[in-house]
């Protein structure tokens, strides 16, 4: 398998790195982190014109047609700059299910939108007594009339508070009653009976919490025939942890480049601090976490289009092990630089906050070294 990059996959790595490093810098980050809306309009403009938006949405809405691995490559950069922009809630969630779930009119009415940068989109799937089963939905979908009436809560809904449309999991009740399935629904967010309370995430960018009291829908709300959603829903989340462990590839190399920048000018005893072996080893094993890392976020971008049992275990291996060699490279990179490392002087600090956040997102090694050995020992289907 030739794992090299193509000449377009080059050029999509090389204008990327350079808008985050012309545009991101420390100032700009602090301005976002006290700004309500937690990211730049005018940047997700720029994102727009420069085709980032419409990267992986087909060719007959507008888009790229691009795939996992070019989403992986504009991740590990935003992962280098801190970057805040709803990119993951709006295109690498929303836009997805959109195209795998939506009909061919609701796919036409919002996927060239998203990739003009005039429509932003959130995903609210998880609930409190969820604990990171997808399969666990408690807001249910009640059949009126009329279309649908929705009632229950959802939590930690990425970007939601700068969503213009909220897709929302809800267990459909029809004519005969609770029908077993979870559907998806396009919410406004302005519509009646929703109230969104959000909050500041760890190391930048928002997110919110949901209720829904009886949000009165049309029928067109639901996404697609109304056929189960689950396993749309289990495809996205695996598509957006590859992204996000591509984002945290990008923070621990951004980590393991500024510490050893610092090693080499420290002195201590009038050497640098480089020239400690024992420093040197902990670099070293640094960098080992950082290409692991970045070998299983490819594995994971690879396998986003495989049969849903090894793309699971691609995704939940890449998240598992992807947030242990990331607190072990934040922890590393705080130490070696003393007592600065957590302060604001610093942005080591704001680069390890986000690592934290990424291992909780969509549940952490934990949940998903169990995951993974759970689905090992699940039988292929013939």
């Amino acid at each position: 398998m030739d794992l090299n990059l193509s000449d377009e996959q080059k050029l999509l790595r090389e204008s990327v790195e350079r808008f985050v490093a012309e545009s991101y810098d420390a100032d700009h980050r602090r301005k976002m982190a006290n700004d309500p809306l937690g990211y730049s309009p005018a940047v997700w403009k720029q994102f727009a014109e420069l085709g980032w938006l419409a990267l992986p949405i087909p060719e007959e809405f507008d888009g790229l047609g691009g795939g996992a691995v070019e989403i992986g490559i504009l991740m590990e950069a935003f992962g280098r700059g801190l970057v805040s922009e709803p990119y993951v809630a709006t295109v690498v969630l929303g836009a997805a299910l959109i195209d795998r779930c939506g009909s061919a009119a609701q796919k036409q009415a919002i996927l060239p939108k998203v990739a003009d940068g005039s429509l932003k989109l959130a995903f609210a799937h998880s609930e409190r007594a969820a604990r990171f089963d997808l399969a666990k939905v408690a807001t249910t979908a009640n059949k009126t009339s009329q279309g649908w009436r929705l009632a229950g809560s959802k939590i930690a809904v990425l970007d939601g508070h700068a969503a213009d449309e909220i897709i929302v999991s809800a267990l459909i009740h029809d004519h005969h009653g609770p029908s077993g399935r979870i559907g998806l629904f396009l919410v406004r967010a302005t519509a009646p009976g929703l109230s969104i309370s959000d909050y500041q995430r760890l190391g930048g960018g928002r997110a919110c919490n949901i209720e829904l009291s009886g949000v009165e829908l049309p029928d067109d709300a639901l996404l697609g025939d109304g056929h189960d959603a689950l396993p749309a829903i289990e495809w996205a989340v695996d598509r957006a942890m590859a992204a996000l462990g591509a984002e945290a590839v990008g923070i621990m190399q951004t980590l393991l480049d500024t510490t050893l920048e610092y090693t080499k000018i420290r002195k201590q005893f009038g050497r640098p601090l480089s020239a400690n072996q024992v420093i040197r080893h902990r670099l070293a094993d640094m960098a080992m976490q950082v290409d692991e890392s970045r070998s299983m976020a490819l594995r994971a971008a690879l396998k986003v289009e495989s049969p849903p049992l090894d793309r699971a275990r691609a995704a939940s291996g890449a998240k598992a092990k992807i947030g242990k060699c990331a607190r072990f490279v934040g922890e590393q990179s705080i130490q070696l630089h003393g007592g600065m490392g957590v302060t604001e002087e610093l942005e080591v600090g704001a680069y390890f906050k986000r690592l934290v956040a990424f291992d909780a997102l969509f549940g952490g090694s934990a949940h998903h070294y169990a995951r993974h050995a759970q689905l090992g020992r699940t039988s292929v289907p013939a």
